[in-house]
């Protein structure tokens, strides 16, 4: 797993400064896989799924943040790192970080219905996991491939997930206008192994220090009820 690697997936393409100071860091990360390599084609993972759980897809910005949130849900039973809306021959990092595949990183959340709601989903989604109010790009990181999206994998989720924006929207629940979209899941493809449950495997990476692991404190603090 090369520096390049590191900087092209969550850094996007800031401050020269500031990357120099993240790659220097790198030696503290933990390996946990290779180099992906571009010639290979994605599974689409989309349906996969528990049986008795449902899934839902979202997008926004560095999936590993996104990932450490939501696994940390009472009701999720799994979290993966992907990418969605794209096609499967250029599901792969080193092409999505072009910001030119139509991909967005995601993660598909596999979770009981009995014990947590679509809608206190994306609850979570809207006030912890990101800012929706943010156009292609969050925090440090710019792209299309960094974009605020809800993947819908049905109508069902489509009316809901439009509800609930509408709602905000009309509650004013944020100061600038939200530019989440919704978009059909046509695919949902795993990322590297390298990329999953990443945080666990390095907590004390200057970029999740700084970026993700304020939304796990955030969870906890807001929802304590929802914490595991």
């Amino acid at each position: 797993m090369s520096k390049r690697s590191f900087y092209v997936c969550c850094f996007g393409f800031g401050s020269l400064a500031i990357a120099a100071f993240f790659l220097n860091s790198i030696s503290n990360v933990t390996a946990i896989g290779s180099e992906p390599r571009t010639s290979l084609v994605s599974t689409d993972v989309s349906s996969d799924r528990e049986q008795g759980k449902m899934t839902a897809v979202f997008a926004g910005g560095c999936f590993w943040g996104m990932e450490a949130v939501f696994e940390h849900l009472q009701g999720v039973s799994n979290v993966v790192s992907g990418y969605s809306g794209g096609t499967a021959q250029t599901a792969n990092y080193e092409t999505v970080g072009s910001g030119q595949t139509g991909h967005a990183e995601s993660i598909k959340v596999t979770y009981d219905p009995s014990q947590i709601s679509y809608e206190k989903l994306l609850q979570i989604y809207f006030y912890v996991a990101h800012d929706p109010t943010q156009l292609n790009r969050q925090g440090p990181d710019s792209g299309s491939q960094y974009r605020s999206a809800i993947f819908f994998a049905n109508e069902k989720q489509k009316q809901i997930a439009q509800a609930y924006i509408d709602n905000l929207n009309k509650n004013k629940a944020f100061s600038k206008p939200i530019v989440t979209k919704l978009e059909p899941l046509q695919g949902f493809y795993a990322a590297e192994d390298y990329h999953q449950d990443f945080i666990a495997h390095n907590p004390n990476y200057p970029y999740v220090v700084i970026n993700d692991l304020p939304k796990v404190a955030q969870l906890k603090k807001q929802f304590p009820e929802m914490y595991k």
